[in-house]
């Protein structure tokens, strides 16, 4: 007889918001009364409960929004039904925990519909300046956008411009004379601005160029081309007119939906200002969050975020909105050439810089203040670094922070890690650090990293398997809205690390599909503290799941990316169902 997993009746938690009950429901097989009956039963599939103890099961029960029983039909059904009891039958699909976000930027999702995708393909329409041009065009038609008015665009990458010819003001000026223009890189560390957006945030040829940021300068001129990078864009950033209040609900729900029809079920911001803090705040009280939602606030908003949010409410959720920590910032972007390496880039700099190893966002010095400040009120890190220079000031800035302190569990997450050195994973793995990778950088942004940083170097991009064989626990994630929510792309690229032309980058460091799945679920759930609660299907924690049309663990590797989501489940309730 195969074993069965069976908890106690739990207390109902906060339900979330709620969907279509799924079709495929058939009557239970029992009408005796249990007083420990089920609420529902899924079984007729395939079930990868990514528990190790227990890696598949015939079915599994739910009572109060958690999972109550994992195990075989026959038990299940004995144990577990009632008269109320909602037979599911999968009908060949499969059931996976739901997916645990490791990092991306939920704040994002809400402002896409106002914006202007100029993305490359596959994911957007624009390969070329003219393309881009043509997409604003149409996006300001459809919106009226009237003259003055702000418009917006996502998704610039120039490494995938014809030509070496990177977008710029001369471009944007002909087609918007009276509307400021500001095209948001793919990285989302800095945009190209047209000149009445240069005019409108006062960037001009006296403009300073701050540390750690780059303004893209004509040849022989001190004259802005419109491209902003790093510090030199966050100040203009946080400027954006920011959405009305009224605005909110539909933008909330609208970022919801994005990460529910992918089958994520927890998701991130990972870097809040204190404004976007409330207003997630604001969304939880008025019960619209029917995901659960982790904020990391941005270092340099950090004070502000305390004066409402004492460092003693962290940790919790809170109508599903938890802040988790703190966002620290200590390099750029790769493919943005702003990632700072102990080498320079083969190609040169961003704005034509010549010998360049990028920079970092910070000084040492004041890195290890962010860290220290961080640590000493007790709040988890998780700190971006690209480069393997940026990697080092972070390594840096931990040890001086945790120098003379208390042993604790702190669980701090290097973001990206995309350039780490094997030097660097073992010291990840002498302080307990989580290096959160980033695969999809094979897919997407593999050929510009072969041109600016060789091929070695790029192979060894998000070292997964190197990381796993160390004993590190390492999660994978998309960073929206640099690239889409697609959770099975997340997976393809891990198993597969394939370039846009098919080749294979970094062949060593393919890990198997299981492997890439816990990196999005029980990985994911420990970088958050809760593999208590989440990231497996196992009896006790809660009914977070997603229903995929096929077996990732079962599909041609390649096949991975084409899986659909069929439905997403939190705590108990359809908050996805595909159409």
């Amino acid at each position: 007889m195969k074993t069965v997993a069976i908890g106690i009746s739990l207390a109902a938690v906060l339900l979330a918001g709620c969907s279509k009950e799924q079709a495929d429901a058939v009557p239970p097989t029992t009408t005796a009364v249990n007083q420990n009956s089920a609420d529902s039963i899924y079984f007729g599939g395939d079930i990868v409960t990514v528990n190790d103890a227990q890696p598949t099961a015939e079915a599994i029960a739910i009572k109060d929004g958690r999972i109550v029983a994992v195990g075989s039909l026959s038990e299940l059904t004995a144990s577990s039904t009632g008269a109320a009891t909602k037979m599911i039958d999968l009908k060949g699909k499969t059931l996976l925990p739901g997916f645990i976000d490791p990092h991306s930027h939920f704040i994002n999702g809400m402002a896409m519909e106002d914006q202007a995708n100029v993305t490359a393909p596959p994911v957007g329409p624009a390969s070329t300046a003219a393309e881009i041009v043509t997409e604003l065009q149409r996006f300001a038609q459809a919106k009226s956008k009237k003259p003055g008015e702000i418009i917006l665009g996502y998704g610039y990458d120039d490494n995938m411009l014809p030509g070496d010819h990177p977008l710029t003001r001369d471009d944007l000026d002909p087609a918007f004379p009276d509307n400021p223009v500001i095209v948001l890189h793919v990285s989302t560390h800095g945009a190209v601005l047209n000149s009445a957006a240069l005019k409108k945030f006062g960037i001009s040829a006296a403009t300073k160029t701050p540390a750690g940021g780059v303004i893209a300068r004509r040849p022989g001129s001190q004259e802005p081309t419109g491209l902003l990078m790093e510090t030199a864009w966050i100040p203009l950033h946080e400027q954006l007119p920011a959405s009305s209040p009224d605005q909110e609900p539909s933008q909330i729900k609208y970022a919801q939906d994005l990460y529910a029809a992918a089958g994520v079920t927890t998701a991130q911001d990972g870097a809040s200002m204190a404004p976007q803090v409330e207003v997630l705040q604001r969304a939880a009280d008025r019960g619209e969050l029917f995901i659960d939602v982790i904020s990391y606030p941005f270092i340099g908003d950090l004070e502000n975020v305390l004066k409402v949010h004492p460092a003693s409410t962290f940790g919790t959720y809170k109508k599903r909105l938890k802040l988790g920590g703190c966002k620290i910032l200590a390099d750029g972007s790769p493919q943005g050439k702003t990632a700072f390496f102990t080498t320079p880039y083969l190609t040169g700099g961003p704005g034509g810089e010549k010998d360049w190893k990028g920079e970092p966002t910070f000084p040492q010095d004041t890195l290890n203040g962010m860290f220290k400040t961080c640590y000493d009120k007790g709040l988890q890190v998780i700190a971006h670094a690209n480069g393997d220079a940026g990697i080092d000031a972070v390594l840096n800035g931990h040890e001086f922070a945790i120098t003379g302190a208390a042993e604790r569990d702190r669980r701090t997450v290097i973001i990206h890690s995309q350039f780490v050195r094997k030097d660097q994973l073992q010291k990840y793995l002498d302080y307990r650090m989580i290096p959160s990778f980033y695969t999809e950088h094979t897919f997407f942004f593999g050929e510009a990293h072969i041109k600016n940083r060789g091929m070695e170097q790029a192979s060894f991009i998000s070292p997964m398997q190197t990381a796993l064989t160390l004993g590190l626990k390492p999660t994978n994630h998309t960073d929206f809205s640099v690239v889409p929510i697609n959770q099975m792309m997340v997976v393809w690229t891990a198993v597969n690390r394939k370039l846009r032309s098919g080749k294979v980058l970094g062949p060593d460091e393919r890990i198997s599909p299981l492997d890439a799945i816990k990196a999005i679920t029980i990985n994911a759930a420990y970088e958050y503290f809760e593999e208590g609660s989440k990231g497996s299907i196992e009896a006790g924690k809660l009914a977070d799941l997603v229903i995929l049309d096929k077996n990732p663990l079962k599909v041609d590797p390649d096949a991975i990316k084409d899986i659909k989501v069929v439905e997403t489940i939190k705590e108990g309730k359809a908050i996805y169902v595909a159409l």
